[in-house]
């Protein structure tokens, strides 16, 4: 009978054990993740976010002048996928710690080489891939809860903010792409479609690059696709830009009666309000010739 009770008790106790295992709480600072594209680059941030809860953040619970894992839990991590610059520094592409000193007047934030970290704990300074100085802002809202999120988004470059309390640091990483897409444009051009000279073309006009190489890669893309109003579209603003305002308006008007049997309005639009800025100029382009 002993036997038998005890033999219960044990099973109850596991019993209890297991279940207590299985339990999924809340965690005060949960994980976050924020990823943002810019010109090839993607970045992502990995991070624990504590929150206030009333009380005083920066010189109390966040000690000024002293390294800060940027979060919560694990030190937060910066991953980019393509090489990147932070005032001038280039980082190569990779996994990084990301750490901070906050002070009253200036910050310095740090990236390390070494990505996963239990807070501080393993934190080598000569690790350090760069360290940098920011200035922080007072903001007149209060963020209850830390956020670190990006910004002023452009092709070459992103702005990461982080917020806590009534305070913001800001910073750039800037990335470098032309030169990529430049070399994917020669290689794709030993034999391409009418898809990739329009890729192409688009790229030349939209960064103000060789206008009449855009010219000759427009006109392969019709050759070789056929008459498409957004390619014709795209002729009439290279030879807009080259001057050409006779042949752009009779290209824009081409790709308005095909936008027109296609009932997409948006080109129609577009073409009709540039002809009408181009019809103008025709006469002083013929006086240059």
């Amino acid at each position: 009978m002993n036997i038998t009770l005890r033999s219960l008790a044990m099973f109850l106790m596991m019993g209890t054990a297991a279940i207590a295992q299985q339990i999924d709480t809340p965690r005060p600072s949960p994980v976050g993740t924020v990823t943002q594209k810019t010109g090839l680059a993607e970045f992502t941030v990995t991070y624990s976010r504590p929150s206030a809860k009333g009380r005083k953040v920066f010189g109390d619970i966040v000690p000024f002048n002293e390294l800060w894992r940027f979060g919560a839990n694990m030190a937060t991590i910066l991953k980019s996928n393509e090489e990147f610059s932070i005032q001038g520094n280039k980082i190569p592409a990779g996994e990084y710690s990301f750490f901070a000193i906050p002070g009253e007047t200036e910050w310095t934030l740090i990236l390390n080489k070494t990505a996963k970290m239990s807070g501080t704990s393993n934190y080598k300074q000569e690790e350090d891939a760069l360290r940098f100085k920011v200035k922080p802002e007072t903001t007149p809202y209060k963020t209850e809860t830390f956020t670190i999120g990006f910004a002023n988004i452009r092709d070459n470059a992103a702005a990461i903010e982080v917020s806590w309390e009534n305070t913001k640091v800001s910073f750039d990483v800037n990335v470098e792409f032309d030169a990529k897409v430049m070399k994917q444009i020669d290689d794709v051009m030993a034999g391409p479609s009418a898809g990739a000279y329009n890729t192409a073309a688009s790229y030349y006009f939209n960064n103000n690059k060789d206008m009449k190489k855009a010219l000759e890669y427009v006109n392969k893309a019709l050759e070789k696709g056929g008459d498409k109003y957004w390619i014709l579209t795209l002729k009439a603003q290279i030879q807009a830009s080259l001057m050409d305002y006779k042949g752009a308006v009779e290209t824009a008007n081409k790709a308005i009666v095909l936008a027109k049997a296609d009932e997409d309005n948006s080109y129609v639009n577009s073409n009709t309000t540039r002809i009408a800025e181009w019809t103008p100029k025709i006469p002083a382009a013929k006086g240059k010739k």
